[in-house]
């Protein structure tokens, strides 16, 4: 209710229910549950939600675009939490750095998605 926009990765669980380390807590937390009552009390209340593909939002650097795994860099692990840019030289704490890529997507979609309605 307090923001008029809300975005999220849609993230496959199954696909994360392969990585042990992380099926417990994603089995419990019911992700595809959480996003349809995100949906429906958005709509509740007036607001957008949105979800975006999870694909590079925590490899890619937000302020050059370079993603890490490409150019003979290796990817970004569970563990690595912060890291530099080798491209652009910025620092970034790793789930900073994704939520600004996801948000980013997010009104990219949007505005995508009001050009089709003015159409």
């Amino acid at each position: 209710n307090n923001h008029d926009l809300v975005v999220a990765e849609n993230l496959r669980s199954s696909n994360m229910l392969k990585n042990h380390a992380l099926a417990m807590s994603i089995s419990d937390v019911g992700w595809r549950t959480f996003l349809q009552k995100m949906e429906y009390k958005s709509a509740l209340y007036g607001r957008s939600f949105i979800t975006v593909s999870p694909k590079n939002t925590t490899q890619m650097c937000n302020d050059c675009k370079f993603a890490m795994g490409t150019k003979g860099t290796e990817k970004l692990t569970l563990k690595d939490r912060e890291w530099t840019c080798p491209n652009c030289g910025t620092f970034h704490i790793r789930d900073i750095n994704a939520s600004k890529n996801i948000l980013e997507k997010g009104l990219e979609k949007l505005a995508k998605e009001k050009e089709k309605s003015l159409a």
